[in-house]
């Protein structure tokens, strides 16, 4: 008998133990997405949420957490088509085109990786949508076979930010401009593509902010 009770609370401890991980999971989930009363979060209710390392006159440094992004991928010559078709894709995921069907708001940012190329060359982007922070642990499957769950790694980014509606110019020259100032500092990151983040809809007449991100090797700079 004595046995049985010790099993019996053995069994109840594991039990509490696994609820009180289920529910750090979630609160480290909410923790990297989610509510927010940031001035960048104005058009939805959820957003990325990220650590402000420091920041110069020039740019930010940001830690960004691992998170589930839906995304897909787009070959185009147009930045701004590559843009449009890969969120139309994503919408449709979100708005239940998945093995649950389930409906899910949009985060933001929309973010894009835009990979360096020549002049003339077909152009290859992905389009990223963050998922909310209540699937952020059990993403929905999506039907469309175009359309994958990325879980991104842990990272620490070059962020500038500009009060304009995501396109091609706009992204190409603060890319550029962002670039410029990040090697005469001597930074160390990756230079073979860049993230371009839409946090504002397209509709959007007041606003507006877009964000350009280059992924930081090593140490980042912050003088």
């Amino acid at each position: 008998m004595q046995r049985f009770r010790f099993q019996v609370k053995q069994s109840a401890k594991m039990m509490l133990l696994s609820g009180l991980v289920g529910l750090l999971l979630v609160l480290t989930a909410e923790a990297r997405v989610g509510y927010s009363e940031s001035d960048l979060c104005y058009d939805t209710e959820q957003c990325l949420h990220f650590d402000l390392i420091c920041q110069t006159e020039d740019f930010e440094v940001r830690h960004i957490e691992s998170l589930n992004w839906a995304s897909t991928h787009e070959m185009e010559y147009s930045f701004d088509t590559a843009v449009k078709n890969g969120f139309k894709r994503i919408q449709k995921y979100i708005n239940g085109a998945n093995q649950n069907g389930t409906k899910m708001d949009i985060v933001t940012p929309v973010v894009v990786r835009v990979h360096h190329r020549n002049s003339g060359e077909i152009g290859v982007y992905i389009v990223h949508v963050l998922l909310p922070a209540e699937y952020q642990e059990n993403p929905p499957t999506p039907t469309d076979e175009n359309v994958y769950i990325l879980k991104s790694p842990d990272m620490k980014v070059y962020v500038r930010g500009y009060d304009e509606l995501l396109s091609a110019k706009s992204d190409n020259e603060t890319a550029q401009s962002l670039a410029s100032d990040l090697d005469s500092v001597g930074a160390n990151y990756k230079k073979n593509f860049h993230l371009a983040a839409a946090y504002s809809s397209p509709l959007s007449i007041t606003n507006r902010h877009s964000e350009v991100l280059f992924v930081a090797l090593g140490e980042p700079v912050c003088n």
